[in-house]
């Protein structure tokens, strides 16, 4: 199982994104988008780092916050499913 968490739009430059998740920021293409990516929109981005879906601003702060609470928790990815 994948899951992505939503990723911050800090610039967009020749189809490209740079991206923030949890501090983190990375390059990734927008190749596979559909609609204009501006600054501040949330993205899910696939493991080869292209982003395929724009998601609504409160939906990925949320998505976040739980994932936030999840990690504060001493949740390991790896084990879902498994008392932690």
């Amino acid at each position: 199982m994948c899951l992505a968490a939503p990723s911050r739009v800090v610039e967009v430059r020749d189809g490209m994104a740079l991206a923030e998740c949890f501090g983190q920021t990375r390059e990734v293409s927008l190749l596979l988008m559909e609609e204009d990516i501006a600054v501040g929109d949330y993205l899910l981005i696939q493991a080869g780092g292209f982003a395929f879906e724009r998601v609504e601003p409160q939906r990925a702060e949320e998505a976040l916050a739980l994932m936030q609470d999840l990690m504060a928790q001493g949740g390991d990815a790896n084990r879902w499913g498994e008392a932690a």
